[in-house]
């Protein structure tokens, strides 16, 4: 590769990375924090949920799906605090709550092009809030409502691919169902959606296009009370960035397996997943797509 190719590759795989974390790939929302039994709203109570998700990136795609030049790679460790206030009162028929989510965030690429280069970055990220839980249960089933917004609070450096900060705000919405397929509930599928609805991001003038992404799983619990499942998500950007140089539009698919217990007498529950990606395609604003795999560890104590 000549010294021209290699700066224009560095420079194509800047524009690719630049404001946008490759762990939160389809917009503010990380793919694979939730799995089995995610869209169930919890009882009346406060609840902290702490989330640790660490993603190593393997590679870097373009539009089609193909590896960028050179040996790119990357990780981001993700620790969130989950807080969830669910009233008592009802909406509906639905069971009304509020949240809050406070990320924190360590960010750090080796890209192998032009010599190499490294970026990092770590701290706060953007903070979520979100005002609407609807929760309604039934026999064998359950299905969840929410409404709430990323705002734009966290540092960001458009040179910068490993910015903690976005850039911009996203209003984001949820809804999900699980479906108990016997009376004891030992059998379940799950699927969540979010879909973000993104603003502009001031220093580049980009808009990002609208996603949405469904996160879904299979789980069986045991007798002892072990639950294990086969997990995935799958995402897509359903429209193309606004002042965007291309009109490709990203998208994202993992596979994985889940393993959860919950202690009644503690209030605790723990849950642990492991994602592997097998496709992903950039989007305009980007320019590539991290692939890799992903740990999830999930804490949730009824306070």
């Amino acid at each position: 590769m000549t010294t021209y190719h290699k700066r224009a590759a560095l420079a194509a795989l800047l524009a690719g990375l630049a404001s946008a974390p490759a762990l939160a790939v389809n917009g503010h929302y990380p793919p694979g924090i939730e799995g089995l039994g995610a869209a169930t709203a919890p009882p009346e109570g406060v609840y902290y949920r702490g989330y640790l998700l660490h993603y190593d990136v393997d590679r870097f795609n373009d539009a089609g799906g193909d590896a960028a030049p050179g040996r790119n790679s990357g990780s981001v460790t993700a620790l969130a605090h989950r807080f969830i206030w669910m009233t008592g009162q009802q909406f509906l028929g639905a069971d009304y709550g509020v949240e809050a989510i406070i990320p924190t965030l360590d960010l750090r690429f080796d890209l192998d092009v032009a010599g190499g280069d490294r970026f990092s970055d770590k701290g706060v990220g953007d903070l979520f809030v979100g005002p609407v839980i609807l929760g309604w249960h039934g026999e064998r089933w359950d299905a969840t409502f929410a409404a709430g917004h990323w705002f734009d609070t966290a540092s960001f450096d458009a040179d910068n691919p490993a910015s903690v900060g976005k850039g911009y705000g996203t209003t984001m919405l949820t809804l999900g169902g699980v479906w108990h397929l016997d009376a004891d509930r030992t059998w379940s599928l799950s699927a969540l959606s979010r879909y973000e609805i993104k603003g502009k991001q001031d220093d580049t003038g980009i808009t990002p296009g609208d996603s949405w992404l469904l996160e879904w799983g299979i789980g069986h619990r045991l007798a002892n009370g072990l639950e294990l499942g086969l997990v995935g998500y799958d995402a897509w950007q359903l429209e193309a960035d606004r002042g965007a140089p291309t009109s490709d539009k990203a998208e994202r698919h993992a596979v994985g397996a889940e393993a959860g217990y919950f202690w009644p007498a503690a209030g605790i529950m723990l849950k642990g997943a492991y994602y592997h990606e097998y496709d992903t395609r950039a989007g305009g604003l980007k320019g590539l797509e991290s692939e890799g795999d992903a740990f999830r560890l999930q804490l949730t104590k009824f306070l």
